[in-house]
């Protein structure tokens, strides 16, 4: 198992968290869950409701959209965080494809940390609004 400082400094890497100081990556860190997953295992499916965030420990796994791979994701890779702010269905079905070790945030969890501690809540808020496209100016 993972201590909570070793979490931390894999969910720096997510741009998501990018803003957060050290003891905020600590808050976060203390909702990720440390799960193992079996090949063949699949951890979203497109079209699926987005309620988990995954950051992969060992294996790798498939991205799969519109029945076409289009991507192999290991070691530090991530994806699901939008699932976690927002409502959107997931875009891809995504697979184990070796024996996978992972962290996983849960919507709810993340949801319940943003509501008790505002200074996460507005920088992981700044942070999808930088990376959102700017609006038309029609």
């Amino acid at each position: 198992m993972l201590r909570r400082d070793h979490k931390a400094d894999l969910l720096r890497k997510v741009p998501l968290f990018s803003g957060c100081s050290k003891r905020e990556l600590g808050k976060i860190a203390a909702i990720a869950d440390e799960i193992d997953l079996r090949e063949g295992k699949v951890l979203t499916r497109q079209g699926g409701p987005g309620r988990e965030f995954f950051v992969l420990l060992e294996g790798s796994v498939d991205v799969v959209r519109d029945d076409e791979r289009i991507n192999t994701l290991g070691v530090g890779d991530f994806f699901g965080e939008m699932g976690l702010i927002s409502q959107k269905p997931r875009n891809a079905t995504i697979t184990a494809i070796s024996p996978v070790r992972t962290l996983v945030i849960t919507e709810t969890n993340f949801r319940r940390l943003l509501r008790d501690d505002p200074g996460i809540s507005m920088k992981v808020l700044e942070t999808v609004a930088a990376r959102m496209p700017p609006a038309d100016s029609d």
